[in-house]
């Protein structure tokens, strides 16, 4: 079987018809090229950012490794999914580490195979943003400030979603999540809170840092396997909506993904060597009710009473983020 052939083009967006795309530009679900490294029978929910975003990346690493490759996944969303005891998705030697531990066991994995001589095998780690930002983040300094050979992928939504939604410190002010009630005079999420791990991993000066988001899947998998050109440490953060934790409809996945990135609330670049050299840019900007309005987290702006000064507070990190990162097309 070739490449799927799909028909279709839709108006008011920036999806184009793959009948007016060349070959290599099209996205495809089925194709004989394709590891499938996760493949069907996983238990992800209808419409989940992280499976998707996964899928793309692990394919795209295996691509870069001509299928030589180990992953180690930290228990979550991604992991509870797609390994349901004592069956599994994962088409590749897969390594189910603690919460905790995931960069800590990858390296391990690097240092065996290095030991081993067997340096065609590559490792990557995954991990959702709480076993990233706040469990695992020890080891994962430690794997950039040594510089191990690992490419790290944090699939981030926002919170804990596997045990209840409950906030980690990637949740955005504001947000209504099970230990951020939108009640009180500042409802929802604190500002002032939290970590922002891309900034962090381009602090240690490690070889590669990029963000990315579902919504653009050929620069996620440009960006993957950039990274497995390279050797030493090198971090991904891919944005993932998330839909039963953020209160969306399934349908909207790609969509937020999309306004995440237009209304400058989450930036996409790279970085090499701890500086920014590249930006994705903004291709039609748009205010961040137009991203905040179709999620029921943020559900508690709008209404009975609007807080213009939140959602204001909002849109100046989101300028923050455009004038800092130069995003806006010249």
């Amino acid at each position: 079987m070739g490449a799927q052939q799909i028909k279709f083009y839709q108006t008011g967006t920036f999806t184009v018809g793959n009948r007016l795309l060349e070959p290599h530009q099209r996205s495809v679900q089925a194709s004989e090229d394709r590891s499938n490294a996760i493949n069907s029978g996983h238990r992800a929910c209808q419409g989940c950012g992280e499976a998707l975003g996964a899928r793309y990346a692990v394919d795209a690493a295996m691509r870069a490794t001509n299928g030589q490759l180990i992953a180690a996944n930290a228990t979550g969303c991604l992991e509870v999914f797609s390994t349901p005891y004592p069956e599994t998705s994962w088409q590749l030697p897969w390594i189910h580490s603690l919460f905790g531990n995931t960069a800590a066991v990858a390296t391990g994995i690097a240092a065996a195979n290095k030991v081993k001589g067997r340096h065609e095998v590559r490792v990557i780690a995954q991990g959702g943003d709480g076993g990233t930002t706040d469990i695992g983040f020890g080891c994962l300094s430690g794997m950039f400030e040594r510089n191990d050979d690992v490419l790290y992928i944090c699939y981030d939504n926002e919170a804990y979603m596997n045990t209840g939604v409950q906030r980690s410190s990637a949740t955005p002010p504001a947000a209504r999540t099970a230990t951020t009630p939108s009640v009180g005079p500042e409802p929802g999420n604190v500002f002032g809170q939290g970590k922002n791990l891309p900034r962090i991993a381009i602090a240690h000066g490690i070889p590669y840092v990029a963000t990315a988001t579902v919504a653009d899947l050929h620069d996620l998998e440009a960006k993957v396997e950039h990274a497995m050109s390279l050797h030493g440490a090198r971090y991904i953060h891919v944005f993932v909506p998330c839909p039963l934790g953020w209160g969306a409809a399934a349908h909207d996945t790609i969509l937020l993904a999309r306004l995440a990135k237009e209304s400058g609330l989450f930036p996409v670049f790279e970085a090499e060597g701890g500086r920014v050299t590249g930006v994705s840019s903004i291709r039609r900007r748009v205010p961040v009710e137009d991203y905040l309005r179709p999620q029921r987290r943020f559900a508690h702006l709008f209404a009975p009473t609007e807080r213009r000064d939140v959602i204001d507070h909002l849109q100046a990190m989101a300028d923050r983020n455009i004038r800092e990162y130069g995003l806006e097309a010249a």
